[in-house]
């Protein structure tokens, strides 16, 4: 169940960044830097594969998951939010966060070959609160990039949860680890079905108009 389930969500994301990839140099900044969001994820979980079926660890590219989503991510909030004070703080929190991250490793560079609980939550914590920085501003503006949008809050503020948890009771149960590793897998279908969803409704119907 576990297998089919992670293969779901290999399939939606590479269906997802071939039909974002497609409308990349035809859309703006903010649907750039998602396309680029979309290729970090496929670049780690082609990698992720590889080496897994290779025997080697594949442990440090969590590190690169985790800070490239929050680094393209940050990006495309910084386009979608006009508030000053919003722009001010993702851009302050964008340099403190990297800037802890790369204290952090520079003193212990053994960080990389290990789960980095602050990584994790720190990086997740702040795109949840641009998430919803874009869900306030929508309420007295156009509503750009909405399904992602919830997707995205849905699958950062649920992962969070569950990776400080699957951290913690993994030493204690495996059943409970692999629970969490399942309940994972279904959020990242959930989320991607969010993604495409809105290429439908926003990038495909705009196509399809336009070519008639």
């Amino acid at each position: 169940m576990h297998f089919y389930l992670i293969k779901a969500g290999y399939i939606l994301l590479l269906l997802n960044f071939i039909l974002y990839g497609l409308g990349f140099f035809k859309n703006n900044l903010a649907y750039k830097f998602f396309t680029v969001y979309l290729f970090i994820l496929s670049g780690v979980q082609l990698s992720s594969y590889i080496i897994k079926q290779m025997g080697g660890n594949n442990l440090y590219l969590s590190h690169i998951y985790f800070i490239g989503q929050f680094i393209a991510l940050s990006f495309f909030y910084l386009q979608l939010v006009k508030d000053p004070f919003q722009q001010k703080a993702i851009k302050i929190g964008f340099v403190l966060v990297l800037s802890t991250l790369v204290i952090q490793y520079s003193l212990k560079p053994e960080m990389f070959f290990k789960f980095n609980l602050y990584e994790i939550f720190i990086t997740s914590f702040l795109l949840i609160i641009y998430a919803v920085f874009h869900f306030y501003n929508m309420l007295d503006e156009k509503k750009e990039f909405y399904f992602i949008n919830m997707g995205l809050l849905l699958y950062l503020f649920a992962s969070t949860i569950l990776f400080l948890i699957g951290n913690l009771t993994a030493k204690f149960s495996k059943d409970v680890s692999l629970i969490t590793w399942m309940i994972n897998a279904i959020l990242i279908i959930v989320y991607h079905l969010f993604f495409l969803y809105e290429w439908k409704v926003s990038y495909f119907r705009t196509k399809t108009i336009n070519s008639n």
